[in-house]
């Protein structure tokens, strides 16, 4: 399994991405201290974060390689993820798409900073 980022959406994360920082991909299903209840979304939706490496990583029990480094996971939400997968920013609209063998697995990706202060990270993402 494997994501790959287009040159665009690479350089959109790698503004907020510091050396310490780790990436995740959370499904959103509650669980987590990351993750927004299921009851929100009556669809597939995931989002992904950046944590500082201080910060707690208890849910995520997987990795995926990509090409900005180990993305943590929930394990059991591999199930709803591709072999291989893409992530590709849209500037007109100014969002993630997250892709996969099977086609579209999220059309509005969301992008969390979980390290910004005062939770302005989630205040500025366009998915929430």
């Amino acid at each position: 399994m494997e994501i790959r980022f287009d040159d665009a959406s690479a350089a959109e994360i790698k503004q907020h991405l510091a050396p310490e920082n780790k990436l995740i991909l959370t499904f959103e299903d509650g669980v987590g201290p990351y993750s927004q209840h299921a009851m929100i979304h009556m669809q597939v939706q995931f989002t992904l974060g950046i944590i500082g490496s201080d910060m707690s990583t208890e849910s995520y029990d997987q990795s995926i390689p990509s090409n900005l480094g180990e993305i943590l996971v929930k394990g059991y939400s591999l199930a709803d993820l591709d072999e291989h997968m893409n992530i590709r920013f849209d500037a007109s609209r100014h969002i993630l798409s997250l892709t996969g063998d099977s086609g579209l697995i999220d059309g509005n990706l969301g992008l969390i900073d979980f390290t910004e202060s005062n939770n302005e990270g989630i205040k500025k993402n366009p998915a929430r």
